[in-house]
């Protein structure tokens, strides 16, 4: 996962090391095997199409590269989990986008031996460090995060850069890393909230954002995560919340927006959209010029999922103000929409 440059190797006890990344003095160079690109996946699928006569449509070319952004073993993996595991080798059958969305759920459900090796990286205090900020969705790193752990992260590929900004690399290691980090803190939650707000044809949204306020201001003050994901303890906690209610019930995907301090969420259940867009206040007030700034954001992210209702929640992290001032609920019709701002 990372050239062995870290490990300095000695060659006999006591004495100075060499810097020799092989004990052998057999290493040259080391070579990074780059991500494929959206042609190189097709040509990939291609050869299986030429070996059993199965086709991929070219939607599903589409989607493993949205999933996987060419990363070598999610490219093989996604048609694997398809072709093997879900088609059960019914080479008749066309592989379509839909089925590829489907593979990568359930690689992200199941988390294979690579995926799961991603999640024991998050206990390393030099990797929390750095997802502690994507998570919170803020652009720059904080003094603490040195460039060596940037560098680190990068090497072992669980990020990339875009403009500048630091990213998970794709969006299955995105999903993993938000599951990995809520994982302990949904096993917490009550056992009774699963499906409490699913009735088989509709997600009642707004009665678990309300339910969530109470469960906020209980316990706020006493989350300790013990990976150091501090920055983003408000988002973790939400998107655990939001998977025991649905519990595999819906889908719940998530758009971070990083660099404008917030994070987008659409939980998908029965075929209908219900968006959620998350934004942390901090000593500043939450001034009505950067709520109808939130109000357009989240319009532009609900005409994108096709919805007509929406939910703003925004998390007061400020010391001087009491729960009474945060906890707050507020409809307002915005363009067309109904939007219901939500205070944390």
């Amino acid at each position: 996962m990372r050239d062995i440059r870290d490990y300095l190797v000695q060659v006999r006890p006591q004495a100075e090391s060499k810097g020799l990344a092989s004990p052998f003095n057999v290493k040259k160079e080391s070579l990074t095997l780059p991500n494929f690109t959206q042609e190189e996946i097709k040509a990939l699928y291609h050869q299986h199409t030429e070996a059993s006569g199965q086709i991929f449509e070219p939607e599903a070319i589409v989607r493993a590269w949205y999933w996987s952004e060419g990363q070598p073993w999610l490219v093989n993996a996604l048609a694997y989990e398809v072709v093997t595991k879900i088609l059960n080798k019914r080479y008749s059958e066309t592989i379509t986008g839909a089925l590829i969305d489907q593979g990568a759920q359930a690689l992200i459900l199941r988390r294979d031996t690579h995926l799961d090796s991603l999640t024991e990286r998050l206990k390393e205090p030099r990797v929390s460090r750095i997802f502690d900020v994507i998570q919170s969705s803020r652009d720059r790193y904080p003094k603490e995060v040195s460039d060596d752990d940037k560098r680190y992260v990068l090497d072992l590929g669980l990020i990339k850069t875009v403009d500048g900004i630091y990213q998970p690399a794709n969006p299955i290691y995105e999903e993993v890393i938000s599951r990995a980090a809520s994982h302990k803190h949904q096993d917490n939650l009550p056992a009774d909230l699963t499906f409490k707000w699913l009735d088989g044809h509709k997600l009642y949204m707004t009665s678990l954002l309300k339910d969530f306020q109470r469960y906020w201001r209980i316990n706020a003050d006493m989350i300790d995560d013990p990976h150091n994901f501090n920055e983003s303890i408000p988002h973790i906690l939400i998107f655990a919340y939001m998977q025991k209610v649905v519990n595999g019930g819906a889908t719940i995907s998530r758009e971070y927006a990083f660099g404008r301090m917030r994070v987008d969420v659409n939980v998908t259940y029965k075929g209908v959209s219900y968006p959620v867009e998350i934004k942390i206040r901090g000593l500043d007030k939450f001034v009505e010029s950067r709520t109808r700034d939130s109000l357009k954001q989240l319009r532009s992210y609900m005409d994108k999922c096709g919805a007509k209702e929406g939910w703003l929640v925004v998390f007061d992290r400020g010391k001087e103000r009491s729960w009474d001032e945060k906890i707050t609920w507020e409809t307002t019709q915005f363009e067309g929409v109904t939007i219901h701002i939500v205070g944390c």
